[in-house]
Parts: C-alpha cells; sequence; structure tokens
C-alpha cells in the first residue's frame, strides 16, 4: 500500500466521532438548524432511504449567478431538520463509528433531491465523481502490471506547483511513475502563492474548486480568501508528500524534442544556475493566468513613485495615507479597489476602461458558520454532498446559458436568460447607487457572460467603495504618466503616490515565455501563429510528443479548473500507460485529429455570447476567436477526456 493509500484509509477509518460523542441534543438541532437543507435532504435520505424526504414542496429562488431550489415553506424545512436531527441522535447513541455509504442505486435520487430536480443521464457519472464519496475516482487503473523496468524507464517532468502540478504528481506518485516538479516561485500554490494582493479570493464555491481528495479538507470560507487557499495547497504538497520532489526557484526556459532519444531536453535556470534535464514526458501545469501584463503607458518610465501588478504585491505593503492609482477593472481591480477605500487617510483614483457585470452572492466574503463545520467533522457524507451541491452549481448544462438566440431581437442581450442577468444586475446597481449617471457609467455595454462576471459582496462591493469620499472614479483614460502622477484622458492631472496595475494577464500566450520546439525544429510559436493557440482536447498538439498542457487552450468554462486537471491528467496517464506498458516511445495526436476537433471547437464557439463584438476581453483574440474558452458542458468535456482514441494518435 502506498502512503497516500495509507494516509486515506487512516482517515476514513478513525475510531469515532468525539465531538458528536459529547453533543447535547440542543447543540444537535443547533447545527441542522444552520446547515443547507436541501443538502440535508439528500444526505439523509441516501443513508436512510426515508421516503417522508421524497414529495417535499419547493420553490426556485435566484443565489448571485444561479437559480437554486429550497424548501418552499416551514413544515418542510421542518421535515428535513427533524429527519436529520433524528438521524445524528441515533448516530450518536450508537457511539458515532465507521458508516457506510448507502445503497450505490439510491445515489442519483439522492443527489436529485439535493439540487431538486432530476440530473441528467448524461451527466450522471460526473455528478457522481464529483461527489468524492471515491476520492481517488480520476486516478489511473493500470490494464495490466508494469514491470519494474518498465517504470524505471519512464520520467515525468512537471512544470509549476499550483493546483495542476500538484495533482499531477500526486497521481503519478500513487500509480509508480517517477516524477519531478519544477517551480520557479519558493512555495507551492501557483496562482495564490502569487496573488495575495487585499481582497484576493475565489469566485468559484472552494469545495468545487478544490480536488476530489480534498473533500475532507476544511473550508472555513465557503470562498476562500487568498491565505486559505495557499493553506489548501501547502497541506496538498505536505498531506500528499509530493513536496520532497519539487524543485523551487527553478525556472523553465526551453524544451527540445530529441528525436533520436524520443527525449525532451529541459533547460533551465535555478539555485545551482543555468543546467539540463531530460524526461520522457512534460506535463505542463502553467495555467494561463500567470504571466502579468503591464500596459505601455507613455512616460511610466519617468513615475517617480512606486508600482506594481496585482500579482507582484509587496509582501506586508501598507498603502495607508498613500495617494494610490489603481489601473483597472476586472475582477482583480473590483476586488482590491473596496479594500484600499477603507484604509484610513488613503486617496483612491480607480481608472475603468470597461465596467463588468456585477452579481452579488450574500454572504460572499463572510466566514462559514460553526455550524456548518461541526457537521463537515460529525455528519456523515455532509462533506461529499456539500461538495456535490457547489459544484452542480446551476447545472451540467451550464456553459449552455451562454448560447446565442439567433431568433431573440434585443440591442443589449443575446437571449431571454441573458436579457434577465442584465436585469438582475442593473437592478442591483440601481439598490447601491442613487445617481443615474454613476449607473449609466457602471452599467457594461456588452452582454453580460461575453466577458468574465464579477461575483461580489451586496454588503461590501466596488460600488459601496465608489461612494466613499476618498475615491474617485476616472472613465476618460490615460494620456500619458509624469513623474508625480497620471494625466487623464481629458487632461487632467492626478498626484499620485503608489501606482497598482490591475491589468490582467497575458492569457493568449500559453506556455509563455518557454521557447518549445518540437518534432523537426517545428516549434510552438510557429504551430501558433496564423490564429493562436489550439491543442488537440486542449491538451496536445501534434508535433510535440509526449507532452500535455493541464488546463491548455480551450479549456476555460466547462469544468471548474480543479476538475479539468483531474480529467486531463487522468487522460495523460492513459496515454503514458500505453507508453510504458507497450515499451513504446512517443504518442502525439494527428494533424487531421487536432484539425478536425478544433474546427468544432471554432464553430460552437462562434454561437456563444463571448462572440459578441461589443466584448473586448481575453476571452477573445486578435485572431477572431477565443483562445481561453470552452463550448462543451462538464459532462461533454469530461467524455472527450474519459479514454484516449489511439485513432487520433501517431504512437511509435
Amino acid at each position: 500500500m502506498s502512503t497516500i493509500e495509507a494516509k486515506a484509509e487512516a482517515r476514513s477509518n478513525a475510531a469515532g466521532r468525539p465531538e458528536l460523542l459529547e453533543a447535547s441534543d440542543q447543540q444537535i438541532e443547533q447545527a441542522v438548524a444552520a446547515a443547507d437543507p436541501m443538502v440535508l435532504r439528500g444526505l439523509i435520505y441516501q443513508l436512510t432511504g426515508d421516503q417522508d424526504l421524497l414529495d417535499l414542496p419547493l420553490e426556485r429562488v435566484q443565489m448571485g449567478r444561479i437559480e437554486i431550489a429550497k424548501p418552499a415553506d416551514d413544515a418542510a424545512l421542518a421535515t428535513v431538520r427533524d429527519k436529520a436531527a433524528a438521524f445524528l441522535k441515533s448516530y450518536r447513541d450508537a457511539g458515532a463509528g465507521p458508516i457506510g455509504q448507502g445503497p450505490a442505486e439510491r445515489l442519483p435520487e439522492s443527489l436529485a433531491l439535493v439540487i431538486g430536480q432530476p440530473i441528467l443521464d448524461r451527466a450522471l457519472d460526473l455528478m457522481i465523481e464529483e461527489t468524492a464519496l471515491d476520492p481517488w475516482a480520476r486516478s489511473l487503473k493500470w490494464s495490466a502490471t508494469p514491470t519494474p523496468e518498465q517504470l524505471e524507464n519512464f520520467t515525468v517532468t512537471i512544470i509549476g506547483a499550483g493546483m495542476g502540478g500538484l495533482n499531477a504528481a500526486i497521481q503519478l506518485k500513487r500509480a509508480g511513475i517517477r516524477y519531478t516538479i519544477l517551480e520557479k516561485n519558493d512555495g507551492v500554490g501557483g496562482t495564490w502563492h502569487e496573488n495575495r494582493y487585499p481582497g484576493a479570493r475565489v469566485d468559484t464555491p472552494s469545495r468545487s474548486y478544490t480536488n476530489l481528495f480534498g473533500v475532507d479538507f476544511p473550508y472555513p470560507f465557503p470562498y476562500g480568501p487568498h491565505q486559505e487557499n495557499k493553506r489548501y495547497y501547502d497541506w496538498v504538497a505536505d498531506e500528499f508528500g509530493v513536496r520532497e520532489e519539487i524543485e523551487f526557484n527553478t525556472e523553465v526556459r526551453s524544451l527540445t524534442w530529441h528525436e533520436a532519444s524520443s527525449m525532451w531536453e529541459i533547460s533551465l535556470a535555478g539555485p545551482e544556475g543555468e543546467r539540463t534535464l531530460r524526461s520522457n514526458a512534460i506535463v505542463t501545469g502553467v495555467g494561463f493566468l500567470n504571466r502579468p501584463n503591464i500596459p505601455q503607458i507613455e512616460g511610466m518610465d519617468q513615475f517617480a513613485g512606486e508600482a506594481w501588478h496585482t500579482a507582484r504585491w509587496p509582501e506586508g505593503k501598507d498603502l495607508t495615507g498613500k495617494r494610490v492609482a489603481v489601473i483597472g477593472t476586472g475582477c482583480t481591480g473590483y476586488q482590491l479597489i473596496p479594500e484600499l477605500a477603507a484604509l484610513d487617510g488613503t486617496q483612491l483614483t480607480v481608472f475603468q476602461r470597461t465596467p463588468q457585470w456585477l452579481f452579488p452572492v450574500p454572504g460572499y466574503q463572510s466566514p462559514a458558520p460553526a455550524e456548518q463545520l461541526w457537521l463537515d467533522r460529525n455528519l456523515p457524507l455532509h462533506t461529499n454532498f456539500m461538495r456535490f451541491k457547489s459544484f452542480y452549481g446551476s447545472g451540467p448544462d451550464f456553459v449552455k446559458m451562454f448560447d446565442i438566440d439567433p431568433d431573440f431581437d434585443d440591442p443589449h442581450t443575446c437571449s431571454e436568460g441573458n436579457k434577465a442577468a442584465r436585469e438582475r444586475s442593473i437592478e442591483f446597481l440601481k439598490s447601491k447607487l442613487d445617481d443615474p449617471q454613476l449607473v449609466e457609467i457602471m452599467t457594461p455595454a456588452h452582454p453580460p457572460w461575453s466577458a468574465r462576471p464579477v461575483v461580489v459582496d451586496p454588503e461590501d462591493s466596488v460600488l459601496d467603495a465608489l461612494l466613499r469620499d476618498n475615491v474617485a472614479l476616472v472613465t476618460s483614460g490615460i494620456q500619458r504618466m509624469t513623474p508625480t502622477g497620471i494625466v487623464d484622458g481629458d487632461g487632467n492631472a492626478h498626484e499620485i503616490d503608489v501606482v497598482v496595475y490591475a491589468t490582467g494577464f497575458r492569457a493568449h500566450d500559453f506556455l509563455y515565455p518557454m521557447e518549445i520546439t518540437g518534432r523537426g525544429g517545428l516549434t510552438l510559436e510557429k504551430l501558433w501563429e496564423k490564429d493562436g493557440a489550439r491543442a488537440y482536447l486542449g491538451c496536445m498538439m501534434p508535433g510535440f510528443p509526449n507532452l500535455w498542457t493541464l488546463y491548455g487552450p480551450n479549456t476555460n468554462g466547462g469544468l471548474p479548473v480543479s476538475q479539468y486537471h483531474e480529467v486531463t491528467m487522468r487522460y495523460a496517464m492513459q496515454c503514458m500507460e500505453k507508453l510504458i506498458l507497450e515499451d513504446l516511445k512517443s504518442i502525439e495526436p494527428t494533424e487531421e485529429a487536432y484539425w478536425r476537433y478544433n474546427r468544432q471547437v471554432d464553430e460552437l464557439n462562434a454561437t456563444k455570447i463571448w462572440a459578441d463584438p461589443r466584448a473586448h476581453n481575453y476571452w477573445w483574440s486578435k485572431h477572431g476567436r477565443t483562445v481561453s474558452q470552452t463550448p462543451f458542458t462538464g459532462y461533454e468535456v469530461r467524455e472527450h477526456l474519459l479514454h484516449p482514441d489511439f485513432a487520433d494518435m501517431d504512437i511509435h
């Protein structure tokens, strides 16, 4: 048994639940009263099969960007709570020991009870995986046992120790495949190691943002701030024993495929200086939002104050009492602005080119109720069912809400659902801003979802910050920078001490700045020069054998990031399995398969809201196509990556 397996078994076989054994009836009832009643409904039904939980009246309500079901009346709510409390008391009185997961055949119905509607048949396997009842559901299951020699003769180099690279390492370690991780930073976490600007927080529920094997990690916030996200990745590296395999402060300069040896040569720079490694396979976990995009502004090199990008926030920097300019108002800017506005004596000037659609989520910045965390520790399957609900969101067909309806006639939006989202967002703007002119300024010209929307806390958002006396909003653009500040588009001079660039990342430059040379001297730059980054199934390119990109071109949107990493890594390891077991040297997609897949991607993406010409953002590239977004649903992504079609491959 591997170390990973042993630790997992130890956690699942933990003797008893001391907190529950000491809990009073009143404590149990208080915990249940603070729980999500729909989660309790499905969970208790899974464990007990209680028929009284089946036909309860429900209503659907809007929650931020999605619509959810909830008990329609007090009687239905009381039924769920009473059943859950009775189960917990009985479980406590029986000693609170290990307990089964209930009948597997009941699970689809139980999950449907959580969301208040049946799960689409085609999406069911994905949804069951997402419960993490099997935390290794996306691991490699060897079709035959490799010999020690076969394993010894195959090595993988992972680039990046963020969420994708750490998962890759854990899965390779579990499979017994040799690996090394190269990480340019001095710690793990990738974007959550780098992005520590005030207000940095996920806009995806934390429970579904993390890995299947992290289902029991304590989540003190429904939407984790950067400190908690970093804490999770440190836990992953240590809990599963991969930290010691990471070479920190080591940056890959280039990758070169050597045909004669069927090996990649990796040129890197690290604490030991410049050197090279060789590896049979490469897995890149570098993401695509990791290299800062710094705008070119006339005179910026003359500015005498301090300046930095949000992804390079100085450790412990205090801007109290400073005159600060924030340039850029995407998700990062909107998270940062309220934090800086609240500092004593700080004067904040916000330079906004494009406003973004805001979707309020009550409690977005609040910690999870203590009672909910108590249930995580004491109610069997609570973490699993909470994870499932947070992942399900608006359903497995979520990406279909981005479809353009060609028969829909509206000057501002692309479909009925899109219009409804716009109206809700404008209603929120009007509820916060009394000034009609400011409402107009903060109303985007592009349709909702044609650019990345911003999740905000309705009680403390950028809109509240804009109403403060110490905050000025500039929408005329920037003419130039001077030694003492910024001249805006109207010619007004703003005296500034610190400039913060909230200007995003080089999102179209996948794998930048590495130089990657494949078979026959073909460079990745050459492959992509015509119309931007592409990949077969988002992870492989013809001419670049044994190279897989985690979260590569056209992978944004169909699944949350960690899930995309998991299904892609499982796919990559099945390709590696074929090489290892059959003593083969290389695998890559054919040109025909590459272009067949990408034609479909482009055709479908042209029907999505992000193809709307009013949108100007990283979702759409200068080539007239998106290099980031996928048009496929989550279950379609999973189906694509479930098993390699080796007929689409050149294998040697």
